[in-house]
């Protein structure tokens, strides 16, 4: 097969655009790493997982995780069940190109929205609803309300690829080498063992109060989850791991913002730049920072001459990073 595994759906915050940069900030001597395993305990889109087991063939076990059951539910059906999902989003997507109108569209759109959060589907119905939803929505965003329910709007596309079988077929055979469990991030600890590479990308602090896209789950991920996150990060290290860390540069928009370089002092700090392209006012789409942080000093890209941009950045701010 030729077809080169990728991401299945859209996911907002997917780090398809980040590759090169996250690859240069893994450890130096990765390729070195003999039986690695690669642990994401924040699965959503899945770019850098993709990425990373098609392009580092050292990595003999991975693990994916998230608190998204709809999500994990759909990473299962592709792995265990994709010859019986592609019929499935080949009639929903016909249905859909079918209608000629936008408002014929819009009108399938809420009759299929309403029918997937009753929650009573089983994994078939529910990944092709979930498919068809994340292809036809605004901006291929997921997002619940405080009860759970998927609650984006209809987007305007006229003829979405909702079924890519060969991209289908790709992953699921890739995913067969995959353990995917759901839950809490800190669960994904105890399958730890040997030579281990965290890769954390959590909901994103929001930048401002009408920025946050990370409410896709019931569950809200606040400054309390993110410090909870970074003492996870601790033990993680204090079992002899590593680990590469994904948010948002709070100091991008508030200079004085120092929320992560306190929390993440004793680590090592980088900011590289993201489009990000959600919001609503294409004006305010464009390159923004963004925060990796890691826990080993040599990177992939870390040269010897360079090594004062490589310091845990300590910040002289008495009060705690989550006062």
């Amino acid at each position: 097969m030729n077809t080169k595994a990728k991401p299945f759906i859209k996911w907002v915050g997917g780090k398809g655009q980040l590759i090169e940069q996250l690859e240069a900030k893994l450890p130096a001597d990765f390729d070195n790493w003999d039986n690695a395993t690669y642990i994401e305990p924040f699965v959503g889109g899945g770019a850098m997982l993709f990425y990373m087991l098609q392009q580092h063939p050292n990595i003999k076990r991975a693990v994916i995780n998230d608190i998204n059951s709809d999500l994990i539910t759909c990473y299962k059906t592709v792995r265990d069940n994709v010859e019986e999902l592609i019929p499935a989003l080949q009639k929903i997507q016909a249905q859909y190109y079918a209608l000629q109108d936008m408002e014929a569209k819009r009108e399938m759109f809420m009759v299929v929205r309403q029918r997937y959060n009753e929650k009573n589907l089983d994994p078939i119905e529910n990944t092709a609803k979930f498919f068809f939803l994340n292809r036809t929505c605004f901006n291929g965003l997921y997002r619940v309300n405080k009860k759970g329910l998927f609650n984006v709007p209809c987007g305007k596309y006229m003829q979405p690829q909702i079924c890519d079988e060969d991209t289908l077929r790709a992953d699921s055979e890739l995913l067969k080498r995959v353990e995917i469990l759901e839950g809490d991030f800190e669960n994904t600890l105890l399958c730890a063992q040997g030579k281990v590479l965290f890769y954390f990308d959590p909901p994103y602090r929001p930048l401002s109060g009408t920025s946050s896209f990370n409410d896709y789950t019931k569950e809200a991920f606040n400054d309390d989850s993110q410090v909870r996150l970074k003492e996870f990060c601790d033990k993680v290290v204090a079992e002899g791991h590593s680990f590469m860390l994904s948010n948002s540069d709070c100091k991008g928009k508030n200079e004085a913002d120092n929320f992560f370089d306190v929390l993440y002092a004793d680590y090592y700090i980088d900011r590289v730049m993201a489009s990000r392209n959600v919001n609503a006012n294409g004006a305010k789409r464009g390159k923004i920072s963004e925060l990796l942080v890691h826990s080993y000093r040599n990177t992939k890209d870390w040269q010897m001459n360079d090594i004062s941009n490589h310091k845990p950045q300590r910040v002289a701010i008495k009060q705690k990073a989550y006062a």
